[in-house]
């Protein structure tokens, strides 16, 4: 086993006031940056994550100030994790209220250990039940990305995405995407009992790592890690019911070929599902 079989991240189910400021936020942001820095001084890691809009809370009061609490690409969260991930030499998977000309998106961005933005994804599927008001405030979306870390091919995908199997599909198969980042604010609505199912589901079906990141608080948390292949001996790593929890978690690329190896799922699907249909 070499050094890029093996990748250690840093999964951070963190807290998020309410807000309505850009002071605010940025007072926020520094508040989570100091508690990264303690995680990170005492155990490495090769990648941080954090939850969907990270940045700003989750509420229809905050997405009314989005003219104050949304971002460009190189504002100040970018400059808050630059910062962090020049000086422990890691990736950041964070999220935030991304604005530019043509509206306001659910953004993912990496930054790199050297600081460099290295790429963002923008939500592709936008929610819009139980407690979520997406398509009042955000616009969908219009590309996949993917990054290296070590010897894994990682691509954020948000919340809402993960009830659509042919996107996470088509970032293992396609694009052969070893470690889906799931970040999301799973608030416990209606539809909360059934997240996990899909998270799951989505690893297995997959046989890819699958880190399902939700934010803490009492209508939150929960988060959960799954690996690629699940069973009776091989349980996801779960977080903290509701409170902030951050947990390290060291993949290796072996588990990942085993489950391929034993359990031949890809290897078996067809080329092409538009059969002839016979009905009766």
């Amino acid at each position: 086993m070499t050094a890029k079989d093996t990748m250690t991240l840093l999964g951070c189910q963190i807290d998020i006031p309410a807000m309505t400021l850009a002071a605010e936020r940025d007072t926020h942001l520094a508040v989570t940056a100091k508690k990264i820095r303690h995680q990170l001084s005492h155990q490495h890691a090769d990648l941080v994550v954090l939850p969907e809009l990270s940045s700003i809370d989750y509420a229809r009061a905050s997405f009314d100030c989005l003219d104050q609490l949304a971002e460009p690409l190189t504002g100040v969260s970018f400059e808050i994790w630059r910062d962090v991930a020049r000086e422990f030499g890691v990736f950041i998977s964070y999220s935030f209220a991304r604005k530019d000309q043509n509206g306001y998106f659910i953004c993912v961005a990496i930054v790199n250990p050297d600081g460099e933005l290295i790429g963002h994804y923008d939500k592709l599927h936008l929610a819009h039940y139980g407690a979520s008001m997406e398509k009042d405030y955000f616009s969908c979306g219009s590309h996949l990305f993917t990054f290296r870390v070590k010897g894994f091919c990682l691509a954020p995908i948000i919340c809402y995405d993960i009830r659509m199997p042919e996107l996470t599909r088509t970032l293992a198969v396609d694009h052969d995407v070893d470690v889906i980042l799931h970040s999301g604010a799973y608030f416990r609505d209606p539809s909360f009992p059934s997240w996990h199912a899909f998270a799951t589901t989505r690893a297995i079906e997959n046989q890819v790592f699958f880190m399902s990141l939700n934010r803490a608080g009492s209508d939150y948390g929960h988060s959960l890690f799954c690996w690629p292949w699940m069973d009776d001996t091989i349980a996801p790593v779960t977080f903290a019911e509701t409170h902030e929890d951050f947990k390290f978690v060291t993949l290796n690329k072996g588990m990942m070929r085993d489950a391929r190896r034993d359990y031949a799922f890809l290897r078996d699907r067809l080329d092409d599902y538009a059969l002839p249909l016979k009905s009766g």
